[in-house]
This record gives C-alpha cells, structure tokens and sequence, in this order.
C-alpha cells in the first residue's frame, strides 16, 4: 500500500490455474505440433488481432495540466521514462511499491482488475510539489486524450530490440512453454500482430507531433547514450527547476543499476502461480538484436519498416531513432 492509500490487487488465482491449464495443457502441444508441421504463424495471428479496433481504455476522460502523459510502443523505454518523470516531478523522493500504486494505466487489460491507480484519483498530482503526475499508455497518437494542458512524452526504439525485448517479456509473462520460436515471433511483428498495432504506424504517429509545444519526442538510443542529458531535457520540457544536487540523485534513481536493484516495483505478476519471474530490467540496451535475431532477420526488419514509413508517408528518420544492421 502507498501513502495515497491503493493498493493493488494480484492477479486471482482462479484465473491463474486456468491460464496455467491452457497453456501447459492446450497450447503447448498445439504449438510445438504448429511448428513441427509448417510454424504457429496462425496463432500468433489469431492472438495479435484486434480486427481493426482497440478499447477505448481512456473512454470520456478529458486531460488536464495535471497530466504527463508517457506514450510509448511496447517494451520501448515506457518504465524508464516514467520513473525518470515520476522522480522529477517529486524533486527526487518519490518511493512507492510498485510503479502502479501512483501511475495510472488505463489501457490495462480490464481482466487485471484494480492492477494500476485509477486515472480519476487525484492524490499523486495532489501531493506532488509540481501538481501533475504520470499516466501510462501504449495506445497510438489518435487514442490518446489530447489537451494544450497537458503534457505528452514519446518514445521511439530500434523495432529489433523491440522485438527481443518483447518476445522474452511475452514468454515470461503469459506464454511460457506456448511461445512460439524466434522466427515465427519476428515475421507475425513485421506484420502488426502484436495486440498493438504496427511498429510503424505507432512510431509514425509520434513523429508527426514532435513540433507541439507539449510534446517531447525522445530517441531510446539518445536516453541510453546521454541519461543526465535525458533528464535534464524532460525536467525543462515538464518546467522543473532543480538544483545539481537533486537531478544527480534523479538521474541516480534512473540509473539501470538503481532500477534493477528495484525491479519488482515495475514488474508484472506472471500468469502462472509456481514462481515464473518477469524481469522487466532485463538488458535495456540498444542495438542488441543480435541475441535472437540473426543478420538477415535484422536486415529484413529493416528493411520492411523503412518501406512501411515510406508507405505511410512519413518522413521519420529511421537511421536516427535505430542502428542499421
């Protein structure tokens, strides 16, 4: 429990030993047949799709200049962004349980229940020295409330390290022994099965709106090369004047070593109630791709999201935000 008084509740055991059930009990066995016969490209096709429509998660919510919102792709810095706003907005004494208890996350799936704070309570902008405070979301640009109020920070990562970082997270989280193989996870990502959306459409959406004055749209691969850098340009961006003393220790408290040290306050629960550890820290570098990926998958990757940039019409610059295999 946090000081504002939520506390989050796990996920039901009912519902664990279900999941637990149907993934040891049908979709292991169908996979590893799925594969043995031609790959499991239907099933990730079958899990990914939304058929063109995503929840409303934020419904009528109307965002005012309370609101920070951190808007980013899946497994594309969302956890280090927030801490690194959540600390500033705090002036670098923010502690909680888990990320959770003061960020809300409206587009958590509904099944999870009370798993983040509701966007309608007011206590963390209340009680942060800045009067705003941080929501999460992975929706794209058009899903999302937007105000001149508010304020929208974005993250663009290398796709590759995407979907490394994804198809262990997934794994972990949800599929266990159903995940399908490297292969079939990267080809079902190049076509936007992912429950998300494109790679492309999102990242394109972001930058579009990098010219609004409340918008910043930051590089994952410029957070990872320069951190006090990064933090002093979201503590401008955000109007938070702080002296040496107090961006060392955010910049401290952002730090991959800090937040690892502390990794279960930004973790899931996994799905299965026999102790499978989700690390949400797991690496958090960039341009390691090659761990699952080999180079012509790499290349492939490439390849197909600079086409689909172009097809979108869009002028993002690909070689800034990724490293070209």
């Amino acid at each position: 429990m946090t000081k504002n008084g939520f506390q989050r509740q796990p996920i039901p055991l009912p519902l664990r030993l279900v999941v637990s059930a149907l993934v040891y009990g049908v979709l292991t066995p169908v996979i590893r047949g799925m594969e043995l016969f031609g790959g499991s490209d239907p099933y990730l096709r079958f899990l990914g799709r939304h058929d063109g429509k995503i929840r409303n998660a934020f419904q009528n919510y109307v965002a005012t200049k309370h609101d920070v919102f951190v808007a980013v792709y899946m497994k594309s810095g969302t956890n280090w962004t927030m801490q690194i706003a959540h600390q500033l907005l705090n002036h670098g004494t923010a502690e909680f349980d888990h990320i959770h208890c003061v960020v809300p996350w409206p587009d958590v799936p509904p099944f999870l229940g009370k798993y983040a704070i509701p966007i309608e309570d007011p206590s963390i902008w209340m009680a942060s020295p800045e009067k705003k405070r941080v929501i999460k979301s992975h929706l794209s640009w058009d899903l999302l409330p937007y105000s001149e109020d508010a304020r929208y920070i974005l993250v663009i990562r290398d796709p590759k390290d995407v979907i490394v970082s994804g198809y262990f997270f997934v794994r972990d989280i949800v599929f266990g022994p159903a995940m399908p193989n490297p292969s079939s996870w990267c080809k079902n990502f190049l076509t936007g099965y992912g429950g998300l959306g494109s790679w492309a459409e999102h990242s394109a959406g972001c930058w579009a709106q990098r010219h609004r004055p409340n918008v910043l749209l930051l590089s994952f691969k410029s957070m990872q090369l320069d951190l006090r850098g990064t933090v002093l340009k979201i503590a401008k961006f955000l109007d938070v004047n702080l002296p040496e003393e107090t961006i060392a220790e955010v910049c401290r408290k952002s730090s991959f070593a800090y937040m690892n040290q502390i990794d279960q306050k930004f973790a899931p629960e996994s799905v299965f109630p026999w102790g499978h550890k989700v690390t949400m820290m797991r690496k958090g570098v960039q341009g390691g791709s090659s761990e699952l990926l080999t180079l012509e998958q790499q290349r492939a990757v490439d390849a197909h999201f600079m086409a689909e940039l172009k097809r979108l019409g869009s002028d993002l610059l690909y070689e800034e935000f990724c490293e070209l295999a």
